[in-house]
């Protein structure tokens, strides 16, 4: 008989909240941890990316905290969730939104490559989790902003990658400031000798749990290598990559992560690109244009093999086949999520063959190995339907509003009455102080963008005043109607 998740002792609330997500039916991972998670018992699961892992986690974290509320205390939240990448971070915060509509519980993620500011003003009013890589929350703790002394539950999501960046040394100081003891959950794909130390100095008795772990066959996933000339492989990329639905795409470095996207833009295929140069905004900006369809294609580096969720991937392609086996598995855990079917597709050189062979009897892949080239019937079956080329991938410029210190940047709004020399939702300052959006009166700069209107925020008013031209932002189309493959190799 299948369990569910009130059979699990998941609370009816919680329960509720997943059937909104179409999420019925545990894991394997989640149906053997959560009875001993929910107990309060240390835990270590053993699964690969895509098991479903996170709620495994944050279903007795968030059922411990709403059974024993307690108000948020300035700089001293209840709960830590450690993570390796942004990326991660993100994902595991939307889902401890998903569960935890309608709650007072609150949590604040804290990462690199984007402005302290906000990340600090949340942690000092106070909130119940922090969702944190750990550089960033290093830094804020050397700076007296976080304290780590009334942690109740610590987890740590993907130890094992954690360990591959490096990131353990830091790990470690940040387990040394919470409670001996509160509960500690780990959670990794591969429990590796750095792992091990982990579990062994922090966990208290921990209950072992493995479920699809990193080397399980996965019944609804398909592997594929397709040998191909050097001269072919980015003919048979393209044709793969222009059939319908998403794909992503692996690239070895950040160089050729780029080259890709753009080749395959010129090609009119509309691709964005993910790796570590891009700034915290831009990296959102190219997972909202994969996550919505404007892109069907994301090029990745291995920093996408973690923590990016998207759903209906149906398609991997190893465009440059990883170094090591743990990073195929995680490449590879982007599609055939939760019971999903997927195809894993690696292009191989001949002067790869030695080592895509040796790739995949380390990962426990027996794939099929086909010889293609540009219009095989292989192809098409991989990845079925008709190929279209609607053009490259045009970002649109950011629009930024006259909001002031609003909007983005988290500014207060419904403070103390504008002309009082508060902060104001809307109106203007007459006496000197912010607007939300408006003018200053007396020749003074509005808005933040200092006297240009348009782009980039208010105008200037008054003697000395001048009214800048307004900018647009409108970003190119993909370009009129759908190229065909007789498009492309006619050269059009």
């Amino acid at each position: 008989m299948t369990q569910t998740f009130a059979d699990l002792g998941v609370p009816t609330p919680f329960v509720t909240a997943l059937g909104r997500r179409g999420i019925t039916t545990p894991t394997p991972i989640q149906a053997a941890t959560l009875p001993d998670s929910l107990a309060g018992r240390d835990v270590l699961g053993r699964g690969r990316t895509g098991s479903g892992k996170t709620f495994a986690f944050l279903l007795p974290l968030v059922t411990r905290l709403t059974q024993e509320p307690r108000r948020p205390q300035s700089k001293r939240p209840r709960a830590l969730i450690l993570a390796p990448t942004r990326e991660l971070v993100a994902q595991i915060e939307e889902s401890f939104a998903t569960l935890t509509e309608g709650t007072p519980l609150t949590s604040r993620v804290v990462f690199g490559g984007v402005g302290q500011g906000p990340q600090v003003e949340a942690i000092r009013r106070g909130v119940d989790v922090v969702i944190a890589c750990p550089g960033r929350l290093e830094d804020l703790i050397g700076q007296g902003h976080v304290s780590l002394d009334a942690i109740e539950v610590t987890i740590l999501d993907e130890a094992d990658h954690m360990a591959d960046l490096g990131f353990l040394p830091g790990v470690k100081r940040l387990l040394d400031k919470t409670p001996r003891g509160g509960q500690r959950m780990l959670f990794s794909a591969t429990l590796d000798a750095g792992v091990d130390v982990l579990v062994k100095r922090y966990l208290d008795r921990p209950v072992t749990h493995e479920a699809d772990s990193a080397q399980s066959p996965v019944e609804t996933m398909e592997h594929h290598v397709l040998r191909v000339d050097p001269g072919h492989h980015l003919d048979v990329l393209a044709d793969l990559v222009a059939a319908p639905g998403r794909t992503v795409v692996f690239a070895r470095t950040k160089h050729r992560a780029k080259k890709f996207a753009k080749q395959l833009g010129q090609r009119g295929v509309p691709a964005v690109e993910l790796h570590g140069n891009l700034s915290q905004n831009a990296r959102t900006r190219t997972m909202d244009a994969f996550h919505s369809g404007k892109a069907s294609t994301l090029v990745a580096t291995d920093i996408a093999a973690r923590g990016i969720h998207v759903d209906d991937v149906a398609l991997v392609i190893h465009a440059d086949p990883p170094v090591e086996h743990k990073a195929y598995l995680h490449r590879s855990g982007r599609t055939a999520r939760a019971g999903s079917e997927g195809t894993v597709i690696t292009l191989m050189t001949p002067d790869q063959r030695s080592d895509v062979h040796s790739l995949m009897r380390k990962a426990g892949i027996k794939p099929t190995t086909t010889q293609v080239a540009p219009g095989h019937v292989l192809l098409s079956e991989l990845a079925p339907g008709e190929r279209e080329f609607p053009g490259a991938f045009v970002p649109e410029v950011p629009q930024q509003q006259s909001s002031g210190r609003g909007g983005a940047k988290g500014g207060r709004s419904g403070g103390r009455p504008g002309g009082q020399g508060g902060r104001s939702g809307g109106g203007n300052r007459s006496s000197g102080g912010r607007s939300g959006g408006g003018q200053r009166s007396g020749g003074q700069r509005g808005g933040s963008g200092g006297g240009r209107s348009g782009g980039s925020g208010g105008g200037r008013a008054g003697g000395q005043g001048r009214s800048g031209q307004p900018r647009s932002g409108q970003a190119g189309s993909g370009g009129g109607r759908r190229r065909t493959a007789a498009d492309v190799s006619a050269g059009r």
